[in-house]
């Protein structure tokens, strides 16, 4: 059996192979490229013909060079394993599409020593800025950021004290609305799953806001049962299964986002019990999946496109100089739909 010659690769095509077969300078081709309204409509076409046949790609890197910017922006997210993000960065990919720019993603997985290498590996890579999702991280990383000099906008939080220029709602004041629908209801005792506090400021905030909304109705703080766990079906579903087994169990189970939620509906099933005769449920977030549980998921709506949309224009504000960025905040409000009822009499 013969064997085959490697194959030699072939040429990557330059702005030089272009011009010569367009007929045209390395000047046009460039004009053309950069700023197309600037040639005439015979002349781009030549030259849009022969991009296309050669199969010619400009020199990413040299061109960022020159313009000292790469038009990328670098989002980090804590995960990819579920919804809860999605609406968000869709929106927030979209409309930086429409200012020329391109979006590059890492998920944290809620670890902040990863997130701070991927924030140092997205600047390494000449990211022009960054969008975080909340302020709980080290003193380590807020110095480096402060030290690259990187635009940062925080998002899924509001908070106009800090620092960085945040967009988002106030995660206390939308848990505590919720928490107070809950307790009008006659509900006494609360259980509460939510994602680890003590590194995530989102969680940690709706905590507080059920706490603010049981103090004011004058109940103890022992009539709420904690249990933090990672953001998973499956860990609201077996959380809720060892909240609901014990002798003093709640009337009421308050999730951190929804997909805890999703969980405790499917181990509340599993059990037999009643959805909300039995126990009362809701969520935090309102993704999709919400709605298409049954029952459906009363909830706290969060305008993720809305955020995604105006965090982009924030950066592209803060990338052209525009002047200071101020803190947006937006509202929620409750979706108040099936799985939360009066207490079981």
């Amino acid at each position: 059996m013969t064997a085959k010659a490697p194959q030699v690769p072939r040429p990557v095509p330059t702005l030089e192979d272009v011009a010569r077969l367009a007929g045209v300078s390395t000047a046009t081709v460039s004009r053309c490229l950069n700023t197309p309204d600037r040639v005439v409509k015979s002349t781009r076409e030549r030259v849009l013909s022969a991009v296309d046949q050669l199969g010619y790609a400009p020199n990413f890197g040299a061109r960022a060079l020159a313009a000292k910017r790469t038009n990328t922006i670098g989002a980090i997210i804590p995960t990819m394993e579920n919804a809860i993000f999605a609406r968000g960065l869709q929106a927030f990919q979209q409309e930086l599409g429409l200012h020329g720019l391109t979006m590059l993603v890492a998920s944290s997985s809620y670890n902040q020593e990863v997130e701070h290498e991927q924030i140092r590996t997205l600047c390494a890579r000449g990211a022009d800025a960054l969008l975080l999702i909340g302020h709980h991280r080290s003193q380590e990383t807020l110095d480096f950021l402060e030290a690259r000099s990187v635009p940062v906008l925080v998002a899924w939080v509001y908070d106009p004290d800090k620092l960085q220029p945040s967009i988002g709602f106030d995660n206390r004041a939308a848990m505590r609305e919720m928490a107070e629908l809950v307790i009008s209801k006659g509900h006494r005792r609360i259980g509460v799953i939510s994602a680890p506090c003590s590194s995530n400021d989102r969680a940690s905030e709706r905590v507080a806001g059920i706490r603010e909304a049981m103090a004011a109705a004058g109940m103890t703080p022992d009539m709420m049962v904690l249990s933090e766990t990672p953001y998973s079906v499956e860990n609201g579903s077996s959380t809720f299964s060892e909240m609901m087994s014990q002798p003093d169990r709640p009337t009421a189970v308050m999730c951190g986002n929804d997909v805890l939620a999703v969980g405790a509906l499917r181990a509340a099933r599993q059990m037999g019990l009643s959805v909300p005769g039995d126990v009362s449920i809701t969520g935090f977030d309102d993704i999709e999946l919400a709605q298409l549980v049954e029952p459906p998921l009363t909830t706290v709506h969060v305008p993720h496109r809305d955020m995604g949309r105006m965090a982009a224009r924030l950066l592209v504000q803060q990338l052209n100089g525009d002047g200071p960025v101020a803190s947006v905040r937006l509202d929620t409000y409750l979706c108040d739909r099936e799985t939360l009822g009066p207490v079981p009499g």
